[in-house]
């Protein structure tokens, strides 16, 4: 995109407008720099004095690598405020930007730098290795959880909240790149939440990058922003990856850091089974029901969708088939057999006999209230459970986050 330019061939002061919005608004440091980008006709990539990446704004993954090697055509501009360097901006700019214009650009990044910069974070090995104990419990009790955290320069006593964003590749990836989503998602998230620590889960079972990420306070809109941030730019940065992101409720209690991980978990999960990216756990409506029956027995639930929609899934794995897909859009058209073959595009009669074979694989008839009850249950535990459908990856919720095995039979 080319740069606004007045009549004098100079660069036009008004395109500096979307930078300026982005910064009153609190949209965030990546959010300026794309803004910046656009209006230098460059790609950018923003760093600290310490040399950690705080946001890019890149044509391609390739583009990214070089503006960071400081490849070809890549100029190098320090950030100051004052006498106070602040920053690296590394540019590779496509057409030339007047002087002034870049001066007042990089004094704005300069800003929003030192605005949102956290002195004294946490290395991402330490802060990976604090969220994993939690995930795994092995962090026990207020005073542990407060102690952990302090050595990493956090202050939970106030509150806090989890999100976990995942990311799967669509495109052959290159070695290294769950540590690149890691990175995406940690700058997309400091801009509303500079004090914020992210990891990589590494939990057995996992499908595609999954990323645990601890935001410090008790302000559920600066939660929500984070999120939106992190979406804005694993989109920005990922093409060709589909991605899913879940965060739970704000608590007031360090002990409660493991369910608040557990809900984030369980809102990812649904929302890769939705048709949005990104969902809080006070919106999985039903599926909150399920949390408990999870970390308190998850071999009951297991039993549960095995008694009910396991069969189906297996059928659709080994022919190909939808019955999965058309049993819950038949439940989400509310048992209409005409409304469901109307979201499908497809003919009744088809209808009618997959609903059959439903019948005949669980022993449950969708025409009873108790029948359709139940296997509705049986589609939300086999989201809550991390159950693959022929139809795409599920992911993993509940206690711990792990997988509970299929049953021996489960896959016919």
């Amino acid at each position: 995109m080319s740069p606004a330019r007045n009549g004098s061939g100079g660069l036009d002061l008004a395109a500096l407008d979307a930078i300026t919005e982005a910064v009153e608004a609190g949209a965030g440091l990546p959010e300026v720099v794309r803004a910046a980008a656009r209006v230098l006709d460059a790609s950018l990539s923003v760093s600290d004095a310490t040399g950690a990446t705080l946001a890019v704004a890149a044509r391609s993954p390739a583009d990214e690598r070089s503006l960071q090697g400081e490849g070809e055509g890549v100029v190098s501009v320090t950030l100051r405020l004052a006498d106070a360097n602040v920053g690296l901006l590394r540019m590779r700019a496509r057409s030339e930007p007047g002087p002034s214009a870049l001066r007042l650009v990089t004094t704005l990044i300069a800003s929003e730098v030192e605005r949102v910069h956290a002195p004294g974070r946490a290395s991402a090995q330490a802060a990976g290795d604090f969220l994993r104990a939690i995930l795994r419990r092995e962090v026990h009790g207020r005073d542990d959880v407060l102690e952990r955290a302090k050595e990493l320069g956090l202050e939970l006593g106030e509150g806090a909240s989890v999100t976990v964003a995942r990311a799967h590749p669509q495109v052959p990836t290159e070695e290294g790149w769950r540590l690149r989503v890691l990175g995406v998602v940690e700058r997309g998230a400091r801009g509303a939440a500079p004090r914020a620590i992210a990891g990589l889960s590494e939990r057995d079972g996992a499908i595609g990058a999954e990323v645990l990420l601890l935001l410090p306070g008790a302000e559920e809109p600066v939660a929500r922003r984070a999120a939106e941030g992190v979406l804005r730019e694993l989109e920005s940065a990922l093409p060709g990856y589909t991605f899913a992101i879940g965060r739970s409720r704000v608590t007031d209690e360090p002990a409660e850091l493991v369910r608040s991980v557990n809900e984030a978990l369980l809102a990812a999960n649904v929302a890769e089974g939705s048709d949005t990216p990104m969902l809080a756990f006070d919106e999985t409506g039903a599926y909150r029901l399920l949390l408990s029956a999870m970390s308190e027995d998850p071999a009951e639930l297991q039993r549960f969708y095995a008694e009910t929609v396991e069969p189906l899934v297996a059928y659709d794995e080994q022919y190909e088939t939808d019955l999965v897909q058309t049993l819950e859009t038949f439940l989400d058209a509310d048992g209409n057999v005409a409304g469901t073959a109307q979201r499908m595009f497809t003919h009744r009669h088809t209808i009618y006999y997959r609903l059959d074979r439903v019948r005949e694989l669980s022993g449950l008839d969708v025409s009873s209230s108790d029948g359709r009850e139940k296997l509705s249950l049986g589609l939300k535990a086999m989201r809550v459970l991390g159950i693959a459908t022929a139809s795409g990856p599920a992911t993993e919720a509940g206690a711990g986050g792990g997988r509970v095995p299929r049953s021996a039979g489960g896959r016919g």
